[in-house]
């Protein structure tokens, strides 16, 4: 029995999962995402490294500025994250591995990484609007995301909310490609290592190290997306690559596009495990409690590749 794209447990599995995972995430990594945005828009105030921006900011603004925009930040990773990991498990619902494969195989591991950039242009349309939002909120003093989203909608109207799109589409189909194929690959290689490891230990370390990844290969795109988006002035499409460009030659490619690269990957580790230890707990619950399969349902489910049971994403 094969499991249809839209099979109602399947899709409130993966939406009340992602959702978990969310909150999780966010709050957990909010901090050093503030650190990681001041240091890319106002490298001429924070030209130290993690500590001392911190450090900066918290003598400035106080602690609560470390979680500001963190309520827009958590509706958009909702948002994101219930289409990121809702459209790679329908992709992967569409495309299952073979049924003849054997348990003791080694799973496909080439396909997360194909489904990546789909999943990552997706999730780009929904998550533009908050980025926007969170990206002004966060460098102008004494602000708040409901009188920016007024402020943008009275200067530049609804498309004010999709600025430096190019942008948000270049970092987040970089950054799925390698966030579910490096989780894939980290999760089947540390259950062939170490047998003997608890699932959530596996889930929390490969989710961490996939996240790192991820920004490592994005976080060009990242910095002027974020420059880009931090401005009322921008347009749509247009100024993502200029900005690109001009910051490549005024600051160089190393301090320039890689600028805030320690923050990003520190709360990549911090906020990607969250991130995945929450869904995977999240499915599991659902399995368990909230949802439980029939026997139909669970033949079906291992018919699907790795990663898409409550044990194994």
């Amino acid at each position: 029995m094969a499991i249809d794209v839209s099979d109602p447990r399947a899709v409130s599995r993966d939406v009340f999962s992602a959702v978990l995972g969310s909150l999780t995430c966010c709050y957990s990594g909010q901090p050093l995402d503030i650190i990681k945005v001041r240091m890319q828009t106002n490298a001429a105030q924070y030209t130290g490294g993690i500590y001392s921006s911190a450090l900066q900011i918290w003598r400035n603004e106080g602690l609560a500025a470390f979680w500001k925009g963190s309520v827009p930040t958590a509706m958009g990773m909702m948002n994101e994250n219930v289409v990121a990991f809702g459209i790679n498990e329908a992709l992967k619902r569409s495309f299952p591995d073979d049924p003849t494969t054997q348990a003791n195989q080694e799973p496909n591991l080439i396909k997360p990484f194909l489904l990546g950039p789909v999943t990552g242009c997706s999730a780009a349309l929904v998550l533009c609007p908050a980025e926007v939002v969170k990206a002004k909120t966060q460098v102008v003093y004494d602000s708040c995301p409901k009188s920016i989203a007024r402020q943008m909608m009275r200067q530049h109207g609804i498309k004010s909310f999709f600025c430096g799109l190019e942008g948000q589409f270049l970092r987040d189909g970089s950054f799925y490609t390698v966030f579910f194929g490096g989780y894939e690959v980290c999760k089947y290689t540390f259950s062939r290592l170490f047998p003997s490891m608890p699932d959530p230990l596996n889930f929390y370390i490969s989710g961490g190290l996939a996240g790192m990844a991820g920004w490592a290969v994005a976080i060009p795109f990242d910095v002027p997306k974020t420059v880009v988006q931090a401005k009322f002035e921008t347009r749509v499409f247009g100024d993502y690559f200029p900005t690109m460009l001009a910051i490549a030659k005024e600051r160089g490619v190393r301090k320039g596009l890689y600028r805030g690269l320690g923050p990003a990957l520190s709360r990549a580790f911090i906020a990607n495990s969250a991130l995945f230890l929450g869904v995977e707990s999240g499915k599991i619950y659902f399995d368990t409690v909230l949802w439980k399969e029939t026997a139909d349902h669970e033949h079906a489910m291992h018919l699907l590749p790795a990663g898409s049971t409550g044990s194994a994403t």
